[in-house]
């Protein structure tokens, strides 16, 4: 027909061979039902425009047949094919392409060689001749951003990584390819292209082969004004030009490009466009078809349609579009095959040669925090309202994580969500948007938030010879060159970079516009902390940076920055020696540093030095030094709080909280603690995201800044007993340290501040060393003593010897140990208890020594050692050594009572003891201080040993007196039983379990006084030093060194004096340093007002540790030195109890600051030289600045004015306050600290003054949050609010309305304080206390609850309350509405209904509930319904086919298909788990026999029931395969004609057969004849393995293997990998094949293939089966074994060996296995697996085996009410009356719960009612009756 149609034309246009038949591509789905069809049909009509109207309509009807089916989708990028033509805009210009928007926020790029011929040439003609073309411009010269060009799509390139990338053209051959010359008419806009530049004009490439196309000058005039600003037109430059005028037959064309005759162009009929040469960027009018909610379908051009997606439709009319409007739209894209034409009706569209709307730089990468869904589309994304009004889309990919996490329901129209702004879609001029998480957060998202010197992460995708590209995000890219790939030059880089590795990289140059990045991999240049030098302004003389060399030559090096800074080296500055090669020191790529000498910015030039010390030794130090320790972020020694990011091996990378960005440093394992023990505990218990407060920087070289918590090494630190350089150092010096290296010649030191020093092997300790590894281990904690100092090497030796470097004072040094150890476990402790998760570590937690445990004894050892279980010590090891289980013997089973003496935490120990003695309980005696008792060592720990006092209570003593104090001779270490006499330090309650005490010297037993180390005894003056001074003499001397709190002064060449702070000034100004006002070498005169003896290594160098000095106190008040001295300094010891008494509290005081102590969290002050104080942290300060870091805020030696508020306890020092005294009364303003975080109430918080207050989590804030406990965490200061005070219970807020009332600050959720707050439609938030029976209790304050009635909490029917309990747990925070307020009885009801809140339902609705109205309507439906339902199901079979249960709805309506079924609709979800669970075993339980695996059992006799779709295709095909054979079998009956009423009877007879068919196959009992009729009907249920096992069995009944095989392997093959069952019960089959029809070989394979797809365990045990039933006992025994060595810890394995041996009569075998399966499997599946085995004894084996296994595990655990109910239902069934009447008698005899007791007397009743006697019965009613009369006497009592 077509080709007659060709031969002779029926008028109207000539047509296109393309234009005959469209191909109907596959791959495009597009628009496949809609416009495709359609258009074909208009196509037709186009080209039969002459034939009659009837052809037209018919035509019509077609195309409506079809339309139903309006699918207006978005374009995407799998839509687009090679030969589519699209409108698109320049997005950006590069040198080599042009990036192009497209619609849908598509994206596209134009290379430079596809612009146009002519360009094109010029191009090869500039690389041919290798140098620059003066006419050949550059494309940024030639296209600017925002230009609409039409494109043709040339490839879409597939990458690696599976990402489209649409490559386009621009090239007019190409866009024009549908047009020729004879289709060119006046009034047509053609892009075109500038070929060349002519007198009169320019000559323009259309792309149209055999036509001429000129643009006359005059006409482009205006253009060349307007848009070229007066330059000329270029060569190559795109226009869009407009057909003026067509001369010989198209051969040539005239153009014009004047800007209003280009807007003002429309495609019309009069052109003759056609589909195959219609172009995008026409504007046309267009008539409305239909409105879909997707979008638009439009006519056009009389004939054609098209689409117009929701992005396209003009936002201002969006929806007031309405059928058969006729308006203006463009074209967009026209697909080559389906002809789909896609159009947009946005107004910058409508007039050509406009451009679109821009957005502002600003916006790019804003993140929006309120924007609003306007609409959502399933299958593309959502429409959104940005805070400026403009429209944004946001794909679906960028809607959430992860697919998984999408929730739907939180983009209905109207919702709210934080979003960023990714993209401009310029084609759509709308912004894209990610709602992503971590997109908003993220610190890069396009090139210009990338700034030069900034640190980032990035990883290695390609290696390439100038260097390596690194992917910094998905958008950012960038290169490392190959020299900067290290610090030295690598020659192969792929050695040390793999792709895919993570870098840590330097941004050293970054151009957003030309998205260029360089970065740098040396780590000197990555880790400086120096200045970044990007820019000549910032190069100041004096300053000091990193660079690297670029160049070394003979006059000097050149030194290369950030953002291409250079500066030059002279000659004579690159090293204080004279250097006559610098290319030879010096090479290219070394990172160095410099200092800038001179820098003329304007010039470029910088002039630098290698030289850092030009300047004198001692300039140096203080210019340079500072400018570089600014940089450091954190000093050394400075305190900051860390959390946890990540655990190492060798210790913990944390992230200091404090300041800006996260600062990442590293505290090594050994610095975690002082203690060896302590730091391997704390590491093993610490996880991430845990925080440690104060941990000092230790050192900041390296990668990190290492941080430590030694205690000791801090107070060093801040006690200034530090040396900072090796200058400083003083031989006699005492310094705490800690081991670097253990060497054998002797062990390292290392101190704060770097210094090391070495203690050679006979200075390391008082004993002899053997070896230094016994004494000394990495990283301990040491105390060293200078011995002496190398100046010209720089080398320390010290000495560790503990009688050099202790003070004497053993007992308290030994005693600060133990103190400082045991507070360390009590933060472990707490640490352990927050572990909620692990009872172990809550366990572990609730021990402690001396506490009491009932402990089961498990096992006796060969040492005489046993071994403990309990319910307290579950997971733990609780052990006790012969010693301690004292004269007793016990046996395992038996329970015991014992004592904790120690639990080791790391280990998960825990020692206890039976010892009489140890757990008589005696009154305990009040024990005092410093008294001495004899004491046995029950225990000893690494740290301390446990000791037991005569009274009964345990103490600890340290094993070390001293930290140096490590390595002891067997002789002298502890025995466990020795009898040692001990002096109690700390008798006070504890946290600790145990009393603190030290050991007593074994000589002369004398109590030693404990001495502060803050405290200095002021005894009477020692003779030591014979000076005649008295108090009152006048002396004069020179100041020798200043200190912050006192003076040092020496009166003569031995003598030296000592001025307290406080007797410098007579008017001290608050704030100020007054021993600062006095400067070493100056003169002065003072007066002896006293005298004091110090040990002191304190204050000066020492020579001998001994060594204690008298000194005078000297004062030099003008006051005191000319009048009389009044207050002389009493220098009696007892003398200070009554100086306190001198001070009145609410006295105001000076005192001088003398240090923070962080330990004790108190400020330590002197007032005088014999008065001391202490102000506690809380009354630092009313600013939580200053309460935040109080170590930063008070400086030593400053003067502060104070409150005295009391005397200490040991009233030896004054308590202060710097904030006055404060009361606690209702109103005030105070500041507190968080001590607890207590979930869903609220905090308690520590008030100065000793007292606690409470918060509820009504009173944290003003505006309500999900987690309102989330900011706050244990020691957090805060600003408080007393809102009561009463009966001393402080109720407190820390809402801001309370804290600022003047600041207005938005108050969302006002206080409720009572039932009068809150009125009936009251919108209220509050948080779910908690769901019970009768509704939701909701908590609206501290005092007020509201009750939610479960109708009114969501509109669904829910079944099951766990469902509320997940959506609605406690603490939710949610809105209500008030339904009614009962005042007198304190009673509001409230909703949580969408219609009442507004807010979204709080169950989603895609959980699939019923709705309650929707339950009542169906309840209201008459029986009549209920009755026709019920036949429609009774009829349907039981064995309903896969795709069956698939289609059925969510909502579901299960029938029981009995006989007697009740007609009850049952309502069920699938969502919950148990009732899917329920579901399954339903399914299987059809086909399963009871007690056996789930194997599918296949019979040939099986039911099919299929429905009609699955049978209407196979009928068609019948009808052809019938007529088919007709026509073979007949050849002449085409020939014959046939008579009507032949033909009537034939049809008839047709129609007969195939009713025949269809009723055969409608047939519900009718079985599959034939392959044929197995693959129809796996055609419509592939996934139902028992079609598939039904195919097999067909083909062997017909003793076809290899087809049974085949068909199996296609089924493997068919079924979804998701239905698991479905292909175990093929692979199953295929194995019962291979054992019954295969050989061993083939079995062994086909088993083999089956564990590696399936779940191994279960392929083993149904080949178990299979052998079994086959009666291979051989190899099903061989199986098991292999079973057992591979799953021993599956308890089911064990079960299925027993049961098969016990059927093969092996009744010995399964004995031993039941001990080999105990050993194997844990602890708790114990009495489980003893009770299965016996229960299968009773079954297949021995009876009176099977009593004996009950009866011990009954003895072993008489409360497990489940072992005795097994074991009543097996004997009932298999044992006597009299056995069955005893076990009963024993168990209404055993202490149950009443409720179980009930149940078993119940039991017992039922059996004798049913078996007994009527007295039987009357007895076991009277054994309950005394039951409850014991039961209720005991309550009585």
């Amino acid at each position: 027909m077509a080709s007659m149609e060709e031969n002779f034309p029926r008028g109207g246009i000539q047509k296109k061979p393309t234009e005959g038949k469209t191909p109907s591509s596959k791959l495009e789905r597009d628009n496949l039902f809609d416009v495709h069809h359609e258009e074909q049909s208009q196509k037709r009509k186009r080209s039969q425009k002459d034939q009659g109207r009837q052809k037209k309509f018919k035509a019509d009807k077609i195309a409506a047949a079809k339309d139903h089916v309006v699918n207006i989708e978005p374009l995407t990028i799998e839509a687009i094919c090679e030969g589519m033509l699209l409108l698109g805009c320049i997005k950006e210009v590069s040198d080599y392409e042009l990036v192009i928007s497209l619609p849908n926020g598509l994206l596209g790029f134009v290379p430079v060689t596809q612009i146009s011929d002519a360009y094109s040439k010029m191009l090869s003609k500039q690389v041919s001749q290798g140098e620059l073309l003066e006419d050949l411009n550059s494309l940024s010269d030639m296209y600017s951003p925002g230009t609409l060009v039409r494109c043709i799509v040339t490839s879409v390139e597939k990458s690696a990584d599976g990402r489209r990338s649409i490559k386009l053209s621009i090239d007019p051959k190409k866009v024009n390819k549908g047009l020729n010359a004879s289709a060119l008419a006046s009034g047509m806009l053609l892009s075109g292209f500038v070929s060349s530049v002519e007198d009169h004009g320019y000559l323009i490439d259309i792309g149209v082969s055999g036509t001429h196309a000129f643009l006359p000058r005059q006409k482009a005039q205006n253009y060349i004004k307007a848009v070229m600003r007066g330059s000329d037109l270029k060569i190559g430059q795109n226009l869009n030009c407009v057909i003026v005028e067509v001369k010989n037959e198209g051969r040539v064309v005239r153009l014009s490009i004047d800007r209003s005759e280009v807007a003002a162009s429309l495609a019309t009929e009069r052109q003759n466009w056609t589909l195959s040469n219609l172009l995008p960027g026409l504007v046309v009018k267009a008539r409305v078809q239909k409105v879909a909610p997707m979008g638009i379908k439009l006519s056009f051009l009389s004939s054609f349609t098209g689409v117009v997606d929701f992005m396209h439709v003009d936002p201002e009319k969006s929806t007031n579009y309405s059928p058969d409007q006729v308006m203006k739209a463009c074209i967009l894209s026209i697909h080559p095959t389906s002809k789909v034409v896609r159009l947009t009706l946005r107004q910058a569209f409508l007039h050509p040669g406009g451009s679109p709307n821009q957005l502002s730089n600003d916006r790019m990468g804003a993140v929006v925090e309120e924007s609003t869904v306007k609409a959502f589309y399933k299958q593309f994304g959502a429409v959104l309202e940005l805070d400026d009004g403009t429209l944004a889309f946001a794909r679906l990919k960028h809607l959430s994580k992860t697919r998984k996490s999408f929730k739907p329901g939180s983009f209905k129209a109207g919702c709210k969500h934080k979003c960023r702004i990714i993209d401009y879609s310029l084609m759509d001029e709308m912004c894209i948007v990610s709602l992503k998480y971590q997109i908003i957060e993220a610190r890069f998202l396009q090139y210009q938030d990338i700034h030069t010197g900034d640190v980032v992460q990035g990883k290695v995708f390609a290696l390439k010879p100038i260097g390596m590209q690194v992917k910094v995000t998905d958008g950012i890219k960038g290169l490392v060159p190959s020299m900067h790939l290290a610090d030295v030059i690598l020659k192969q880089p792929e050695k040390k970079y793999n792709i895919g590795d993570e870098v840590r990289c330097r941004v050293l140059e970054c151009n957003p516009a030309g998205k260029k990045l360089i970065l740098t991999l040396k780590k000197s240049l990555v880790q400086s902390k120096l200045p970044v030098l990007s820019n000549y302004e910032d190069a100041k003389p004096g300053l000091i940076t990193h660079g690297f060399v670029v160049c070394a030559r003979e006059f000097g090096c050149i030194v290369k920055f950030y953002n291409d800074v250079k500066g030059l080296v002279p000659k004579n500055e690159l090293s204080s020696e004279p250097i006559s090669c610098p290319d030879k020191v010096f090479h290219e790529g070394q990172v160095v540093k410099v200092m800038v000498l001179k820098c003329e910015p304007h010039q470029e030039r910088l002039l630098l030095s290698f030289r850092l010390s030009s300047k004198p030794a001692l300039n140096d130090k203080t210019e340079c030094t500072p400018k570089m320790k600014q940089e450091v972020k954190y000093q050394i020694g400075e305190m900051v709080d860390v959390k946890v990011l990540k655990k190492k091996d060798n210790g913990l990378e944390v992230s200091v909280l404090e300041g800006e960005g996260n600062v990442v440093a590293f505290i090594p394992t050994a610095h975690l603690s002082d203690f060896v023990v302590n730091c391997k505990l704390l590491w093993h218990c610490l996880q991430e995201g845990d925080v440690l407060p104060r941990v000092m920087c230790l050192s900041d070289k390296g990668e990190h800044d290492i941080l430590s918590r030694k205690s000791a090494v801090i107070s060093a630190v801040q006690e200034e007993q530090v040396v900072r350089s090796f200058c400083e150092i003083q031989p006699g010096m005492l310094l705490t340290g800690y081991v670097r290296n253990v060497m054998p010649f002797g062990v390292f030191v290392e101190f704060p501040f770097g210094v090391t020093g070495l203690a050679p092997k006979v200075s390391m300790s008082d004993k002899f060393v053997t070896d230094t590894k016994d004494h000394f281990v990495v990283g301990q904690t040491v105390i060293a003593k200078v011995m002496s100092i190398d100046e010209e090497k720089q080398r320390v030796l010290l000495n560790l010897k503990v009688s050099e470097c202790s003070s004497g004072d053993s007992a308290a040094e030994s005693f600060a140990l133990l103190n400082q150890y045991f507070k360390e476990m009590k933060e472990i402790r707490n640490l352990l208890r927050r572990r909620g998760e692990s009872s172990m570590a809550q366990g572990l937690s609730e021990l402690m020594p001396g506490k009491e445990l009932q402990l089961v004894v498990q096992d006796v050892k060969e040492d005489g050692s046993a071994l403990f279980s309990g319910s307290s010590v579950t997971g733990l090891t609780v052990t006790a050594t012969r010693y301690h289980l004292g004269e007793k013997s016990i046996a395992p089973g038996e329970n015991t009572k014992a004592l904790v003496l120690h639990v080791d935490a790391l280990t998960s120990k825990v020692y206890v003891s039976l010892r009489e003695k140890l757990l008589k309980q005696r009154a305990k005696q009040q024990l005092t201080e410093n008294s001495q008792h004899p004491a046995v060592v029950q225990h000893i720990a690494e740290e301390f040993a446990i000791v037991s006092l005569e009274t009964g209570q345990l103490a600890a003593i340290p094993i070390a007196s001293h930290f140096n104090d490590t390595f002891r001779f067997d002789s002298e270490k502890l025995k466990v039983g020795q009898t040692i006499s001990a002096t109690l330090k700390a008798v006070k309650v504890n946290d600790h379990g145990v009393l603190l005490a030290v050991k007593d010297p074994a000589k002369k037993n004398v109590s030693v006084r404990v001495r502060n180390e803050s405290e200095t005894a002021l005894e009477e003056m020692l003779p030591t030093v014979k000076h005649s001074l008295s108090p009152g003499d006048v002396v004069t001397g020179t100041v020798k060194s200043v200190k912050p709190t006192h003076v040092t002064v020496a009166i003569d060449d031995k003598l030296t004096g000592s001025i307290h702070a406080s007797r410098i000034l007579d008017e001290v100004p608050i704030g100020s340093f007054p021993t600062y006002t006095l400067k070493a070498g100056q003169k002065v005169t003072a007066r002896v007002i006293g005298g004091r003896d110090v040990n002191t290594h304190r204050y000066l160098p020492i020579t001998h540790p001994h060594f204690t000095q008298s000194i005078p106190e000297l004062s030099i008040r003008p006051s005191e030195i000319e009048g009389e001295v009044t207050a002389l300094l009493n220098v009696k010891e007892d003398s200070t109890i009554k100086k306190l008494g001198l001070y009145n509290v609410g006295q105001t005081v000076t005192c001088f600051v003398k240090k923070y102590n962080i330990l004790k969290n108190w400020l330590e002050v002197e007032v005088a030289p014999d008065i001391r104080g202490r102000v506690p942290h809380l009354l630092l300060s009313l600013n939580t600045k200053v309460l935040k870091h109080p170590e930063k805020s008070f400086k030593n030696g400053q003067a502060m004015s104070a409150t005295v508020t009391g005397t200490d306890v040991t009233q030896t020092k004054l308590c202060l306050s710097l904030t006055g005294i404060q009361s606690l009364e209702q109103g005030t303003i105070t500041v507190g600290m968080v001590t607890k975080v207590t979930a869903h109430i609220g905090l308690t918080i520590a008030l100065p003054g000793g007292k606690t207050g409470k918060v509820s989590i009504f009173h944290l804030n003003d505006i309500y949050t999900e987690n309102p406990l989330g900011d706050f965490k244990v020691g957090k200061i805060v600003r408080c609010y007393v809102l009561s005070n009463e009966n001393g219970k402080i109720q407190l807020s820390l809402r801001q309305s309370r804290l600022n009332p003047k600041s207005n600050s938005k108050v969302e959720d006002v206080e409720i304080t009572g039932i009068k707050d809150v009125k009936k439609g009251q919108l209220v938030r509050g948080y779910v206390k908690s769901i019970t029976p009768s509704g939701v209790f909701f908590g609206l304050s501290t005092s007020l609850l509201g009750r939610i009635l479960f109708q009114n909490v969501s509109p669904y029917f829910v079944q099951k309350h766990s469902l509320y309990e997940k959506y609605l747990p406690e603490g939710k925070l949610l809105t209500a509405k008030v339904l009614r307020v009962n005042g007198k009885a304190k009673h509001v009801e409230l909703s949580l209904l969408s219609e009442d809140t507004g807010m979204p339902s709080v169950l989603p609705e895609s959980l699939g509930l019923p709705r309650y109205d929707a339950e009542e309507e169906r309840r209201e439906a008459g029986d009549s319904k209920k009755k026709e339902e019920l036949k429609l199901k009774t009829k349907r079979r039981r064995g309903n086919s896969e795709s069956e249960q698939e289609a059925k709805p969510k909502k579901r309506k299960i029938c029981p298909a009995d006989e007697n079924d009740s007609g009850i609709e049952v309502y069920y979800r699938e969502e919950e788990d148990d009732d899917q669970e329920e579901e399954a075993a339903k399914k299987k339980s059809k086909i399963r026999k009871p007690g056996e695996a789930p194997r599918l059992q296949v019979s040939t006799g099986f039911t099919w029931d299929e429905d009609m779709n699955a049978v209407e295709m196979p009928v068609l095909n019948q009808k052809e395969e019938s007529s088919e054979s007709e026509e073979e079998e007949d050849p002449q009956s085409k020939l014959k004609k046939q008579t009507k009423k032949e033909k009537e009877l034939e049809k008839q007879k047709k129609e007969k057969e195939l009713c025949k068919i269809e009723a055969a196959l409608m047939d519900p009992s009718r079985q599959p004849q034939s392959a044929d009729d197995f693959d129809r009907l796996l055609l419509s249920s592939p996934n139902s393995s028992i079609l598939w096992l039904q195919y097999m069995a067909f083909h062997l009944q017909a003793t076809e293997i290899e087809k049974a095989r085949a068909v199996a392997e296609r089924a493997l093959k068919t079924i979804c990998f998701r239905e698991e069952q479905e292909k175990l019960n093929v692979w199953v089959a295929l194995l019962n094949l291979e054992n019954m029809y295969g050989t061993e070989e083939t079995l062994m394979k086909v088993f083999e293939r089956a564990v590696q797809y399936n779940e191994p365990l279960k392929v083993f045990q149904h080949l178990c089966d299979i052998y079994a039933n086959s009666e291979k006992y051989k190899q099903a025994e061989e199986l098991y074994h292999t079973m057992l060595k591979r799953f021993r810890q599956e308890k089911s394995v064990w079960l299925k060996y027993a049961s098969f041996l016990l059927k093969q009569g092996q009744t010995e075998a399964t004995h031993r296995l039941l001990d080999r399966a105990l050993k194997a499997l844990p602890t708790k599946e114990h009495v489980d697996v003893i009770s299965r085995f016996a229960q299968m004894e009773f079954r297949f084996g021995d009876a009176e085996h099977a009593k004996a296994l009950f009866e011990s595990t009954l003895n072993s655990y008489p409360k497990r009410t489940d072992i005795w109910s097994i074991y009543m239902d097996i004997m009932i069934k298999h044992g006597s009356q009299k056995e069955v009447r005893d076990i009963f008698e024993r168990v209404i005899h055993l202490s149950l719960a009443p409720k179980k007791m009930k149940f078993f007397f119940k039991r017992y009743l039922d059996y004798e009612k049913k078996f007994g006697t009527a007295e039987s019965v009357l007895a076991v009613k009277r054994a309950a009756l005394e039951y409850v009369e014991t039961k209720s006497s005991l309550a009585d009592t």
